[in-house]
């Protein structure tokens, strides 16, 4: 007799487990969307350096220095320009037998405008002043880049929704989400260098530049769950 509670205790479990429904998923369908939006490029940028050459490497660093500093007053008469310096590489100059002749050192200023004419002017008052161009990109700046994303992302939540009730359409059932995940991407043009840069290094007139766009993608990946 005092086996009978172990015994009536599994039998109760295992009558409520066969009473309860069975919780099945639908057929999971994966699929994905992409829109894009266009986005004025209204950030200019430029990039230009400096080279100096002498057999101290203290005195290298006191020519450099110079020179970006007058360079650097320069760029601050002109207003509406951001200006800061960039990276400095120094690097011995070896002979024949692999012994130090001298140093060379490059440095870097780097400009930023929202505005074509205020960066080219300043560029070409630069390369007056013994600089180099080593190249100018244009992008979004941080408020259209994101006014280009929003747009984009809410017409990739749209195509998302569209294909998926095409495909619950399709098969003659209902569906609801499961998963989504959202990434975005901004394609700029290529920064402008090699050998029209070098050409442009002596340029006397500002030279011109005219403003593109970049095309700011936002990529939707989900799953939906289709109701059996």
């Amino acid at each position: 007799m005092q086996l009978r509670p172990a015994l009536a205790l599994p039998l109760c479990l295992a009558l409520a487990g066969a009473l309860l429904p069975s919780a099945r998923a639908g057929t999971i369908v994966e699929l994905s969307a992409a829109a894009s939006r266009p986005a004025a490029n209204d950030r200019f940028h430029a990039q230009l350096y400096v080279e100096a050459s002498a057999a101290d490497a203290a005195e290298v660093a006191n020519r450099l220095n110079r020179e970006l500093g007058e360079a650097l007053r320069i760029a601050r008469q002109t207003r509406n320009l951001t200006v800061r310096s960039g990276n400095q590489h120094a690097y011995p100059v070896v002979n024949r037998e692999q012994k130090i002749e001298s140093w060379r050192m490059r440095g870097e200023l780097l400009l930023e405008a929202n505005d074509p004419a205020t960066l080219s002017a300043a560029v070409t008052a630069l390369q007056q002043q013994r600089l180099a161009l080593a190249g100018i990109s244009q992008q979004p700046s941080a408020a259209t880049r994101k006014t280009a994303e929003e747009g984009a992302t809410e017409d990739a939540i749209r195509a998302f929704e569209a294909r998926a009730g095409q495909i619950a359409r399709t098969l003659g059932k209902a569906y609801k989400i499961k998963r989504l995940s959202i990434a975005q991407e901004s394609l700029a043009p290529p920064m402008l260098r090699g050998v029209a840069m070098a050409m442009e290094a002596k340029a006397r007139a500002p030279m011109p530049l005219e403003p593109g766009e970049s095309q700011v993608s936002v990529n939707v990946h989900g799953e939906i769950e289709l109701a059996d």
